[in-house]
């Protein structure tokens, strides 16, 4: 019987953008047979479910090139700020996207988005006692972003419909609901 185990053999960056980078990772197999992937190297992100205390959730529609549409999602953002934590980038990106200052931030999950061929982890967060803010919006998509505040339990039902295809705000919506 095979070894269960998977050994990395070694790896080389193939590309960097200001976002993530991809390596092409050389393995072997419990077998011994070597194979390879490439795999996106991410910093992670967060986001967030603001719940409001009547409640009602805000959402943002935001652009999205890579499927040239508008996408209903939570506020959420890249974890590109050196030595902020998680938390701190939740609460930063609540107020950029969404006018937001959550009282209370609950960590809710972390989840791997596409394991299959990326590294990234997304953390998503609970807000509560939530007080309206100025928005702080950073680049294109966000400046053209609008913010959406549904109930609960219409956005959970979205879900459902394929109206939300964000998976991570369809958890984040479906854990908090």
């Amino acid at each position: 019987m095979p070894s269960a185990e998977f050994r990395r053999l070694g790896d080389e960056r193939r590309f960097t953008s200001r976002v993530f980078a991809v390596d092409t990772v050389w393995l072997e197999d419990p077998d011994g047979e070597p194979f390879e992937r490439d795999i996106v190297r991410h910093p992670g992100a967060v986001a967030v479910i603001p719940v409001h205390d009547d409640g009602t959730v805000t959402l943002v529609r935001q652009f999205r090139a890579s499927v040239m549409t508008e996408i209903l999602e939570a506020p959420a953002g890249t974890c590109d700020a050196d030595g902020e934590s998680l938390e701190d980038t939740a609460r930063r990106e609540l107020i950029e996207e969404a006018g937001l200052a959550a009282g209370r931030l609950e960590k809710v999950a972390a989840v791997r988005n596409s394991p299959g061929f990326c590294d990234q982890v997304t953390t998503i967060f609970l807000a509560t006692d939530l007080t309206a803010v100025p928005t702080a919006r950073d680049g294109v998509e966000e400046r053209w972003m609008s913010v959406v505040r549904l109930p609960l339990a219409e956005v959970a039902a979205m879900v459902g419909d394929g109206r939300v295809v964000d998976e991570t705000t369809a958890l984040g919506v479906l854990l908090v609901s």
